[in-house]
């Protein structure tokens, strides 16, 4: 049985100019779908009222266009899509899994015992069980959502067997912020499903945020896209390319080499589909494109 091709997204925040490590996402990501006679949708992650731009959206596109990587469908936008988010906590409310929070980042951090991961944050639970009250209701508050203490387990497409235990893990996590704003993971999972996305393709960083999205596509009662990471491209300290590192963002890079092919080449090289950093346009990819040839481990980059 044939399976049907893939419909996957790339989801960039508009919060300044893309660097090689976003390009280097979107281009395996839209190789992935369109070696398989898949589709590629463009999502702007624009929920952070106060970092997120639409002059740099719009710059994001154009530079997606003069990489050689279009999308299909219309753009969507996750600011426009409140009432949507609406709908699906209200749903999630309704069957008694989310309660306020009144806890601030320092009542958070104060319950907090050292783990042996990158920093990540456990939320006590704290506030579970609390009901508002006529005093509390005029005061600011997040909503989170109940998750149970079990193993949640999956297949990555890339990395292999996962599985994490969302109370151990996270614990009870934010739905909507106490600003009002959306949190990642109700919308990044209302939208993929949505959007009918079958296949996500991401860094390697998000790999532990999937388990979470699972769980809430269950309870929602959404199908399950298939999930693939891929290595990070880092700096010669071994740090996440960021925003930050103005040297490998779009900006400088299309100033300095003004054939896009070269940049493609050199992230094709990188991930191992070509033997050498060679100028080359993305559909002429499309036939050597192969998962199993893409690295596990981060990748140094400089260009």
């Amino acid at each position: 049985m044939t399976s049907l091709p893939p419909i996957s997204r790339f989801a960039p925040s508009p919060t300044g100019r893309m660097h090689l490590g976003n390009v280097f996402c979107a281009l395996l990501s839209w190789l992935s779908a369109k070696s398989r006679g898949g589709a590629w949708r463009l999502r702007i992650e624009d929920l952070d009222p106060d970092r997120s731009r639409r002059d740099f959206a719009l710059q994001l596109m154009d530079d997606l266009q003069w990489l050689g990587l279009p999308w299909d469908g219309e753009v969507v936008w996750q600011s426009q899509r409140g009432d949507i988010y609406e709908h699906y906590l209200k749903q999630l409310q309704d069957m008694g899994l989310t309660y306020p929070c009144f806890c601030t980042r320092a009542d958070i951090m104060a319950t907090q015992a050292p783990h042996e991961t990158d920093g990540r944050i456990v939320y006590a639970g704290t506030c579970r069980g609390k009901k508002l009250d006529e005093m509390a209701q005029n005061t600011p508050y997040a909503t989170r959502f109940m998750v149970p203490d079990e193993v949640i387990a999956f297949q990555d497409g890339h990395y292999g067997p996962q599985q994490v235990n969302l109370a151990k893990h996270c614990g009870d996590y934010i739905l909507r912020r106490r600003d009002g704003a959306w949190a990642y993971q109700l919308a990044v999972v209302v939208d993929d499903a949505l959007m009918g996305i079958t296949e996500v393709v991401r860094g390697r960083d998000l790999l532990l945020s999937t388990p979470q999205q699972l769980h809430l596509y269950r309870t929602l009662g959404f199908p399950e896209p298939h999930y693939i990471h891929h290595p990070l491209l880092v700096n010669e300290n071994g740090q996440r390319l960021c925003k930050r590192d103005k040297s490998l963002d779009l900006s400088y890079l299309r100033e300095k080499h003004k054939n896009p092919d070269e940049i493609v080449g050199f992230l094709a090289f990188l991930a191992g589909i070509l033997p050498a950093s060679t100028p080359i346009n993305p559909k002429d990819l499309l036939p050597l494109f192969d998962w199993q040839k893409v690295p596990k481990t981060d990748i140094t980059a400089s260009l």
